[in-house]
């Protein structure tokens, strides 16, 4: 008999169903815990150590290569919860998404997720001291995006595509310009007037970042940035391949309006908000132009600048 009784509470303790002190755990676990993280982002996965790994070897191997045809920047690292969302709101290109570990998982990081998971980015978990070794220490907050390398065209290829398509070169080069914003701007410009495309120099200068790329309001995926070793040489050869090099310059010796220029082959050159054009490139510029301020400004940022121009080239050329 005492067997039997035995077997009885056995089998009533293993019966489905609440017990008592339960505490509504039962309600609680039938709770929806949101979706199921993809792969690369859960703890142990296969597809997660080969994320960490990949990613372990993307930061080991951010290393400048030299300017040219076909030349790359180095890969960019957008590090804290806002810029992340900010950046993938503007469709800026990434190559990944890093999430920390057991993150605090608020409404930016969901949006986060579900932005890269929309636009095939791939995510990849990763301990915090592996973040921080990977952005110096910034405060990332648990999100880092990798943007991958840009690719710059040679500056002959910007001149050489618009003559094989029947056209005059119209080309925009910045000489000491070293906010991206005002990079970014340009090339929107550029796209906006019918332009061929936006030299820099290789160094001192603004260069396709995460900022240039939000600025551009996505112009940038169809304007051809091209990097310059040398500007002075680059305007040089320019000028050998018929384009006139006209430089902006609030003392400049002809108005824009006046500018014939404009309805031909031309590069123009516009210098940093303050101190204008360097001595060399002012030197080296066939035509220096200014554009009238009845309202008294003493200068204008390399952006609005250079739209300005780029407007009455296009209204020359219509």
């Amino acid at each position: 008999m005492a067997g039997n009784s035995q077997r009885r509470n056995r089998r009533t303790s293993n019966k489905k169903g609440a017990t008592v002190g339960s505490g509504g755990q039962r309600r609680r676990g039938l709770e929806g815990k949101g979706p199921t993280p993809p792969a690369e982002a859960r703890k142990g996965h296969a597809k997660q150590r080969a994320a960490n790994a990949k990613m372990k070897r993307a930061a080991s191997a951010q290393s400048r290569r030299p300017s040219g045809r076909g030349a790359k920047s180095t890969s960019e690292l957008v590090a804290g919860r806002n810029p992340v969302v900010e950046a993938l709101r503007a469709d800026i290109p990434a190559s990944a998404v890093y999430v920390q570990q057991f993150i605090d998982n608020d409404e930016r990081v969901r949006e986060a997720i579900k932005l890269a998971t929309d636009r095939g980015i791939p995510l990849m978990e990763a301990p915090r001291p592996e973040l921080d070794r990977i952005t110096n220490g910034l405060n990332h907050q648990g999100l880092v995006l990798q943007i991958p390398p840009y690719e710059y065209a040679h500056p002959d290829d910007l001149a050489a595509e618009a003559f094989d398509a029947g056209e005059d070169p119209l080309i925009v080069a910045l000489d000491g310009v070293t906010d991206p914003r005002n990079l970014g701007a340009v090339v929107r410009s550029v796209a906006a007037f019918g332009g061929h495309g936006v030299v820099v120099p290789e160094r001192r200068a603004a260069g396709m970042t995460a900022g240039a790329w939000k600025t551009s309001a996505g112009t940038a995926a169809r304007v051809q940035v091209a990097r310059a070793t040398n500007l002075t040489r680059t305007l040089e050869a320019y000028q050998k391949a018929g384009l006139t090099v006209v430089g902006l310059a609030a003392d400049g010796e002809v108005e824009l309006q006046d500018l014939e220029a404009l309805a031909g082959p031309v590069v123009v050159v516009a210098g940093s908000e303050g101190k204008g054009l360097s001595r060399l490139v002012g030197e080296t510029c066939d035509l220096r132009v200014r554009i009238p301020m009845p309202g008294g400004a003493e200068s204008l940022n390399a952006g609005v600048a250079a739209g300005i121009v780029l407007y009455e080239a296009a209204r020359r050329r219509a």
